[in-house]
């Protein structure tokens, strides 16, 4: 369904566009440079399909975790310029989220014309847990649309005023971003084509305890990755040295592990793990070196799963219809420990059937090592959103849209 069908004829009308523009940046606070543009170019369908008809653009978004005032390191102006680039237009770009600034830019579009606000956590009212707060800076945003699209996935999770409450005051619509992200969460969740393969990474267990939880009854095989890794073979009775380990954890997963096994699902655990004796950093040569994933020496600091591993991982990963991949197998951004995780990547690429990479750092890590996102079913710009979905939870930004 296009936005047309949504929303009816836009031309010349304003047509706020909530986005996922959160990128990293680099550099020093007046002049920082995107360093992965992947969400600036997922934004674009979207908001190229409205100003192609004729929409009065208006592009709101988030960067980084602000305190609900302005700070330059957070600002958006980088964004705007390469939004442009993308879309082969000026975009103008307003100093404020609903000020003077924004009022005048908003007021000075024409038709098929784009504007950027200024990032909306500058306002205390975005993330505000006090529904009257959220709710009257909502009214700010309103006052300049005539209607709202939701195109920010990264974001749906979230019950904030740009995501949440201005959809209770516009006729609104879903952007196509999210559109074809809940389409592919549909197809994970709902009848998914066996078999069916989750593979979890990342540092922390305690972020993905829902996931395991839910998937136990729904995936035909687990595997397992990244820094939380070590609790599961900590829970198995295996030393895990210095390596990453979430100790309150250990009870809950060995109950996931009891629970697999009753329940006919695999969970896949490294076999070998590279180790070194400190975290990287750029004042010491990394010295990795392979070690059993059961004879982790006291000195020992897991970073990044073995070639063993690694070739069992893509063995378990190939026959499948259906992947879900959410978290590094190690820290990819050092090329001594990014085996193990360009192994996945690379997997996935050959499967025959739906793979999805789950946003986050599984994306940055696609994108750093070199491989072709077209090689990939579904690369996802929302982690934590695709995960809450998976969980089986609600998401108040898509939530809203549907009643």
């Amino acid at each position: 369904m296009t936005l047309s069908d949504q929303l009816g004829d836009v031309r010349g009308k304003r047509v706020l566009v909530r986005s996922d523009l959160n990128v990293p940046l680099d550099g020093p606070d007046e002049h920082r440079e995107i360093t992965d543009d992947g969400r600036v170019r997922a934004s674009v369908p979207t908001i190229r399909e409205l100003a192609g008809a004729g929409a009065r653009v208006v592009v709101v978004a988030h960067l980084g975790r602000p305190k609900g005032e302005p700070e330059a390191r957070y600002s958006l102006a980088p964004v705007a310029a390469r939004l442009g680039e993308l879309l082969g237009t000026d975009v103008a770009f307003a100093s404020d989220t609903v000020g003077p600034s924004a009022q005048a830019t908003v007021a000075a579009l024409e038709d098929g014309h784009v504007a950027l606000l200024e990032n909306v956590r500058f306002n205390p009212g975005e993330t505000s847990k006090d529904d009257d707060e959220r709710g009257a800076f909502a009214d700010q945003l309103a006052q300049l649309a005539d209607c709202f699209v939701s195109d920010g996935f990264g974001v749906v999770h979230r019950k904030q005023a740009s995501v949440y409450d201005v959809a209770l005051r516009l006729p609104h619509a879903m952007g196509q971003l999210v559109a074809t992200e809940i389409e592919v969460l549909r197809k994970l969740t709902q009848d998914p084509e066996r078999p069916y393969v989750v593979v979890l990474g990342g540092s922390k267990v305690s972020d993905k305890l829902g996931v395991i939880d839910n998937l136990l009854g729904k995936a035909d095989r687990l595997l397992i990755g990244g820094g939380m890794v070590f609790t599961f073979l900590a829970a198995q009775g295996h030393e895990v040295g210095k390596s990453l380990l979430e100790g309150d954890q250990l009870d809950t997963v060995r109950g996931y592990l009891k629970r697999a096994e009753e329940s006919g699902v695999e969970i896949v655990l490294p076999t070998d793990i590279v180790v070194d004796t400190e975290f990287p950093s750029a004042h010491r040569e990394p010295q990795p070196h392979v070690v059993p994933a059961s004879g982790i020496p006291a000195d020992g600091l897991g970073l990044d799963i073995g070639p063993e591993s690694s070739r069992a991982f893509a063995a378990a990963i190939t026959p499948a219809r259906t992947v879900f991949w959410n978290g590094p197998m190690g820290v990819f951004e050092t090329p001594a420990f990014a085996d193990g995780t360009r192994a996945v990547a690379q997997a996935l690429t050959e499967i025959d059937g739906l793979s999805v990479v789950g946003g986050g750092d599984s994306a940055a890590a696609v994108r750093q090592l070199g491989f072709d996102e077209d090689a990939f079913g579904h690369i996802s710009t929302g982690g934590g959103a695709s995960l809450e979905r998976l969980e089986g939870k609600e998401l108040p930004g898509i939530a809203v849209l549907e009643r």
